[in-house]
């Protein structure tokens, strides 16, 4: 396990099986590094696709092989219109999760081969709160139907209809919500529905009206936790155009799938306290960290990121840092008495030493402070053509 040779391999036996090609796009979740569907793969997929084009022109079939926890809701419709412009028939294979924007891509599939393991989930969106006043702390996500669902709660389940009333309580919402993200929850709100519509009605075989606003409703406002697995067979029960593999592909779906969790080691998260205590160092560099993969048989994409990870120190603020120090040649030696040359190098030797001393205290006093957290950051993230066989 663990080398492209083995992977195109699958990828192979996969289209063999399905009389289609493979394209595989994969966002990893390891912990505490994790990526997500994002407009940063839609030109790598697109190179893909041309590739793909080129190696085998007359296959009409392609398959996304897909793992995401979800995106940005804006990249779905990227994706899937640009896949139609390649392959007249479009499917997606889910070996485990599709997450959010990954389920709004799956919308768009003519069929969604879910494995066992597969799992759809709730496409409400996310917004960042915007903080009304100062404040240092991060502000927290918020979700477009939790703000709508406060509405419908207080109008309907604790029965206020009075429009006087009404109003306060939207006051009250407007008081920890700032206009610009009550306006943002408006629009995500359509949007989503708008998009999820489009990506329904984009397959080839044409569903009922009343279904999609039936998946819709049921995918955005029925579900009440965005974190709520969809398995196939729920799935199946919206309306959804699920097909159950076989035992042969769902062996070779699942197996394709632990060859990326190998890959990039999701199921070893990395520790940066038990890091830094195991390298001994205040600050620790990691390298080339892979997060996503785009994979077809002609070639390989990995985006990859950098970080650093630094203990974090309570050390006492602006703190004065006097030393006196008086630094002389050992007893019973007359500087008189040595050659010239020799008293000015010992003379520069001694100020140099004593204008060390204060760094040197001041990195000791930092080194000796108490260790309140680990902080980190990444940076040089970009998407990396590889070409070595053995990844």
């Amino acid at each position: 396990m663990g080398s492209r040779k083995e992977r195109l391999e699958l990828i192979r036996k996969i289209q063999e099986h399905r009389g289609s090609k493979v394209l595989v796009y994969f966002t990893g979740d390891r912990r505490p590094f994790s990526s997500q569907i994002a407009e940063d793969a839609v030109l790598p997929l697109y190179k893909h696709l041309l590739a793909l084009k080129e190696t085998q022109p007359k296959r009409e079939r392609i398959d996304l092989f897909l793992y995401t926890r979800g995106g940005d809701v804006s990249v779905p419709w990227r994706i899937v219109t640009m896949i139609r412009e390649f392959y007249g028939d479009f499917s997606v294979l889910i070996p485990y999760k599709a997450h959010s924007a990954g389920t709004m891509i799956a919308l768009g599939a003519d069929k969604i081969v879910m494995s066992k393991k597969a799992e759809l989930s709730p496409i409400d969106p996310t917004l960042v709160r915007a903080v009304i006043g100062e404040s240092t702390v991060p502000p927290p996500e918020i979700s477009v139907e939790d703000v709508t669902s406060y509405i419908s709660f207080m109008r309907e389940r604790a029965n206020i209809t009075d429009q006087s009333a009404l109003a306060q309580v939207v006051s009250q919402l407007a008081s920890h919500l700032t206009p610009l993200t009550l306006g943002s929850v408006n629009r995500q709100y359509s949007h989503i529905r708008l998009v999820a519509r489009k990506l329904l009605t984009s397959r080839k075989e044409k569903i009922e009206e009343g279904r999609v606003g039936t998946i819709i409703e049921a995918l955005t406002e029925k579900m009440y936790s965005h974190g709520h697995a969809i398995g196939r067979m729920e799935a199946t029960e919206l309306g959804l155009p699920v097909d159950n593999p076989d035992e042969n592909l769902e062996a070779l779906i699942w197996n394709l799938y632990q060859e990326y969790e190998h890959l990039l080691q999701l199921t070893e998260p990395i520790d940066p306290e038990e890091l830094l205590i195991r390298e001994n160092k205040e600050e620790y560099a990691i390298d080339d960290i892979p997060l996503a993969i785009v994979e077809t048989i002609p070639k390989l994409n990995m985006f990859e990121i950098n970080s650093i990870l630094r203990r974090k120190r309570q050390v006492p603020p602006n703190p004065q840092i006097n030393v006196n120090v008086n630094l002389g040649l050992p007893p019973g030696i007359d500087p008189t008495k040595l050659p010239q040359n020799f008293q000015q190098i010992v003379q520069q030797l001694m100020g140099q030493i004593a204008q060390a001393i204060p760094q040197i205290v001041q990195q000791e006093l930092v080194r000796q402070s108490p260790i309140v957290g680990i902080e980190g950051r990444t940076f040089g993230g970009k998407w990396k053509e590889k070409t070595d066989e053995n990844i």
